[in-house]
């Protein structure tokens, strides 16, 4: 499966230590993401349609009510990059 540039960066800050932290509103339903890098750094160009992209491909999730990070399936999609620990 075949990933875009801005998902690929996305799925790098996750590899990386990264998370994706939303804010539900009072219907429970999500109002606003956001991506932040592993020093706590808000990553500009992240958007719900992304997120939803994502969420749709398993290559992020969240457990017990936490923030999102990458799954396997995700670390599978991403290329590999010098700047990766």
């Amino acid at each position: 499966m075949d990933i875009s540039r801005i998902e690929q960066r996305i799925l790098h800050l996750l590899a990386q230590g990264g998370r994706i932290e939303i804010e539900k509103d009072e219907k429970k339903k999500v109002a606003s993401v956001q991506c932040l890098t592993r020093d706590g750094w808000r990553y500009p160009g992240f958007d719900l349609d992304l997120f939803r992209k994502l969420k749709r491909k398993k290559a992020v999730s969240s457990m017990g009510g936490g923030p999102y990070r990458i799954t396997r399936r995700g670390l599978e999609l991403v290329r590999a990059e010098l700047d990766n620990r």
